[in-house]
């Protein structure tokens, strides 16, 4: 079960010129929490949905602390980016349906810009099961070094060593995620992860439904409630009689199978 709560900020982190990462303190949701699940933050402990924004739980502590990974895209984002250790804001999770871990199989995870946040929390949740995969293959992909630079580097010291792509091209591969995907996975089964802009997951789910790979996709939608009040975050789908799945309850993880993709 969900809850409301305020949480104070032990940590903020810049990433990069708009890329933060906020540290909060927060046990009644990072004892729930898991991997592709998300909240609701906003600006100040008082109750202000116009400023309310949907993040994911790019980590879980053991210490009762959670993590949130965002770019500043406007006001609200630009609030929270604004605020300093010691401040409190208002947390509404975890919510939503996370990723359905799978045990001793290969498995990629795919992420791009801001996509990459619940990845990070994935892949600590699959590399301390009591069967851990055989393999973990990670594609990462930014608009430029500067996005990716760090967060590649937090990956690598889990002991998994990301494949990386830039639109720029000034680090690793210059271009689209996707293309990683041929280059840098074998004919064997994978379990696909992904998460990022819906171009992209688009391009990787006809990637693995063309190879009947098990593919799980988390949404990015936007939302003004997340607990399938407002009816603002409905996506279409193949498995709702009439027709839509709304992301907040529903997700944001599906199937990517089960997802009608824009052409």
């Amino acid at each position: 079960m969900s809850g409301q709560f305020s949480a104070e900020i032990s940590k903020k982190e810049q990433i990069s010129a708009d890329i933060f990462r906020l540290t909060l303190v927060a046990p009644e949701i990072a004892d729930k929490a898991r991997a592709g699940q998300f909240v609701m933050l906003r600006a100040g402990a008082a109750l202000d949905p116009l400023l309310s924004r949907p993040f994911s739980i790019h980590q879980r502590m053991a210490d009762g602390r959670i993590q949130v990974l965002f770019k500043v895209f406007g006001e609200g984002t630009r609030r929270l980016a604004n605020l300093e250790p010691g401040q409190v804001v208002g947390v509404v999770g975890p919510l939503g349906r996370g990723f359905s871990l799978q045990s001793g199989e290969r498995i990629c995870l795919v992420g791009g810009g801001m996509g990459i946040a619940p990845l990070f929390f994935l892949a600590r949740e699959l590399l301390r099961r009591a069967e851990p995969p055989e393999e973990i293959v990670v594609l990462l992909g930014a608009r430029t070094a500067a996005d990716l630079r760090q967060l590649a580097r937090e990956f690598e010291m889990m002991g998994l060593h990301p494949r990386l792509a830039t639109d720029d091209g000034t680090l690793g591969h210059g271009g689209l995620i996707p293309e990683l995907l041929p280059l840098h996975l074998s004919g064997d089964k994978y379990q696909v992860y992904c998460c990022g802009p819906t171009p992209m997951m688009a391009a990787v789910a006809s990637h693995c439904a063309a190879r009947q790979w098990p593919c799980q996709v988390s949404l990015e939608t936007m939302m003004a409630c997340g607990i399938s009040a407002c009816l603002g975050c409905a996506v279409k789908t193949t498995t709702k009689t009439d027709g839509y799945a709304h992301v907040c309850k529903d997700g944001p993880v599906f199937a990517a199978t089960d997802i009608v993709w824009p052409s």
